[in-house]
């Protein structure tokens, strides 16, 4: 890049990650700053290659992986590579922000974030924290004393300096329209059944194994069902293995029971959020905060593991509120999410209530509150 940029927006690794990041530098193009002086910054092991081709900001892909949270000799070996990479990548990160001088480095977290915060904090670049889950990531709260602000997407972040924000969205889930006009609509778009129930399921750009066969045993519990639509977004790594087992089990071609389509990646999630009457997915901070914004009931499986359970955490924000109900990880299963969606679905009231209460959480203008906060915190 010839022209100093205003911002660099660090941050990926999952598609959670850059699109907060995209949203936010959406923002602050909105805000009155050329394309060119945006730049984001994420790993090449991630999903930015993919995601941020052709959105017309430039961007930059460090080497780097995060770190296994296990104590075999294999994690040990995997962690040490991982380490290293992070040291070349921070470098490499001071050494280029040293020449352009941005205005303000945005964090949105994630092993990806590390390099370009670190090199701000060391070369005295105000920085920005954009805090998207319930609990703070080790980046963030390694540097959040450091950190010009913190955005946080909930108030009990026990960050410093921290401004409820909410969580960036694409602008598209702003405008989700869920009356029965706008569900037909979207239906019709999405090339479904416009007279049937509809469950969506997705387990992240990646996939998720325990929701994906769980949703192909539902989806063979409810083969002879004439008013269900199954749709069933499996992400990239498991797509070609689903495929398998549904066509195995005689689920892939179409039939005259259950409507059932299987999606590697959904490109138009307005138009799912707009057709679905629950969605079943993990727990993801963007993910949730899409969920309130476009105010859709679900059923949430957070992911096992994940640091400090955040997706836990993010869950029962919805829980405690009646937007969602928590099914664990290990109890995710055929039969009980048979159960489950079949009492939601047969309580058209109960899913109303949801929706509502999902909605009442949701902030709309989040992109706006931190496209403003960075741009304040610039110098």
């Amino acid at each position: 890049m010839s022209a100093r940029p205003f911002a660099v927006i660090s941050g990926g690794g999952t598609g959670g990650h850059v699109f907060e990041a995209l949203a936010i530098a959406r923002s602050i193009r909105a805000l009155g700053h050329e394309p060119a002086t945006i730049e984001l910054v994420g790993s090449r092991r991630g999903q930015e290659a993919l995601l941020l081709a052709g959105e017309g900001f430039p961007f930059t892909l460090l080497p780097g992986r995060g770190i296994v949270r296990r104590l075999d000799a294999s994690s040990l070996k995997a962690n040490l590579g991982a380490v290293a990479g992070l040291v070349w990548a921070t470098v490499r990160e001071v050494v280029d922000l040293a020449r352009r001088r941005p205005r303000v480095v945005v964090s949105v977290g994630g092993y990806a974030s590390f390099p370009a915060d670190a090199a701000a904090v060391v070369l005295g670049v105000p920085l920005v924290l954009v805090t998207i889950d319930a609990v703070p990531g080790a980046v963030h709260r390694l540097l959040a004393k450091r950190a010009a602000a913190n955005a946080v997407a909930f108030p009990e972040s026990g960050l410093p300096r921290a401004v409820v924000t909410g969580v960036a969205v694409r602008p598209e889930i702003t405008r989700v329209d869920r009356s029965g006009q706008g569900a037909t609509r979207a239906r019709r778009e999405l090339g479904l059944p416009e007279d049937r129930s509809v469950v969506g399921v997705v387990g992240g750009s990646l996939g998720a194994r325990r929701v994906n066969t769980a949703t192909l045993g539902l989806a063979e519990r409810w083969r002879g069902r004439r008013d269900r639509t199954l749709y069933h977004v499996t992400g990239r790594r498991d797509a070609a293995q689903v495929r398998r087992d549904a066509s195995a089990r005689g689920l892939a071609a179409p039939g005259d029971g259950l409507f059932y389509r299987i999606v590697e990646f959904e490109d138009h999630m307005a138009r799912l959020y707009g057709a679905v009457d629950v969605m079943v997915c993990r727990a993801g901070a963007s993910t949730v905060a899409e969920l309130t914004v476009a105010g859709v009931p679900s059923v949430l499986v957070p992911l096992p593991g994940a640091p400090g359970d955040h997706q836990s955490a993010n869950a029962r924000a919805l829980v405690d509120v009646g937007a969602a109900i928590l099914v664990p990880d290990p109890d995710c299963d055929a039969d009980l999410l048979a159960s489950v969606l079949d009492g939601l679905l047969g309580d058209p009231g109960r899913l109303h209530a949801m929706g509502e209460a999902a909605r009442a959480l949701g902030r709309p203008d989040a992109a706006d509150r931190i496209g403003r906060l960075v741009v304040a915190s610039a110098r």
